[in-house]
C-alpha cells in the first residue's frame, strides 16, 4: 500500500475512533482505535495513528457536534475541579488528563495531582468534610522508567467523577508521561483552573 493510501487509511482510524470516544464513552485511546479499525473493516496489523492524532480529532468533533452537552459538562469538570483543587490546596493540587485539554466525553472524571509524604492527610481531610472515598493505586512513567506506585483518592462530586494520586513532594517538578502524546503531562495550578471556567470552548455545531 503506497504512502497515500496509507495516510487516508489512518485519516479514517483517527476519525471513528475520535467518534467512537465521544459518541461511546471510551476514555481509552488504544481501546478507541482498535475498534474504529474493527468497524472499518480492516485488516489484522493495521497500522494504528498516534494517540496525539486521535485528542486533535476528539477537539474537533466535540467542536463541531457536542453542542450544549459537551460545553456544560466540560464546565462542570472544571468547575468541580476548582472546588475540589480550593479543599486541597494544602497539598499544592494541579489538574492534568481531559478536563484540561478540553477532550472530554460524559465519562471522564477529574484528574488531580496533589503532594504529600503522608498521604493519609489528604483522607483525614476527606473524612473530615464527609466525602466517601476509596484507594486505589497506579505507577506513573516517567523518561526514565516506570515510577513507585501511588495512592489514588477517587470520590464523587455528585455526578462527577475526582480522582487525586498523592505524589512524594519531591515529584512536583517531575511530571510523569503522559498517555496521550509521551511527554510529560501538563499541570494547571488553581489560577489556570479558575480562568479556564471562565472560558467558553468554541463550539462551531448547531446549538439547538
Amino acid at each position: 500500500m503506497g504512502k497515500r493510501a496509507l495516510g487516508a487509511q489512518s485519516s479514517r482510524v483517527v476519525h471513528e475512533a475520535a467518534r467512537i470516544i465521544c459518541e461511546d464513552g471510551l476514555t481509552d485511546y488504544r481501546l478507541a482505535k482498535q475498534k474504529a479499525v474493527e468497524r472499518l473493516g480492516l485488516g489484522f496489523g493495521t497500522p494504528l495513528p498516534s494517540n496525539s492524532e486521535v485528542q486533535s480529532a476528539v477537539l474537533q468533533h466535540q467542536r463541531l457536534f457536542g453542542g450544549p452537552s459537551y460545553t456544560e459538562r466540560l464546565r462542570k469538570l472544571r468547575e468541580t475541579a476548582v472546588s475540589a483543587m480550593r479543599l486541597l490546596v494544602d497539598y499544592r493540587p494541579r489538574l492534568v488528563g481531559a478536563a484540561a485539554t478540553g477532550a472530554t466525553n460524559d465519562e471522564h472524571r477529574v484528574q488531580l495531582h496533589c503532594f504529600s509524604d503522608q498521604p493519609d492527610g489528604i483522607d483525614w481531610l476527606l473524612h473530615s468534610n464527609g466525602i466517601p472515598f476509596d484507594v486505589t493505586a497506579r505507577k506513573p512513567r516517567y523518561p526514565d522508567g516506570e515510577g513507585p506506585e501511588v495512592p489514588v483518592l477517587n470520590f464523587m462530586a455528585d455526578d462527577v467523577g475526582v480522582s487525586v494520586s498523592v505524589f512524594a513532594e519531591r515529584d512536583q517538578r517531575r511530571a510523569p508521561l503522559s498517555p496521550v502524546d509521551g511527554h510529560p503531562q501538563k499541570r494547571l495550578d488553581l489560577a489556570a483552573v479558575e480562568a479556564l471556567t471562565e472560558e467558553s470552548p468554541e463550539v462551531l455545531g448547531v446549538l439547538i
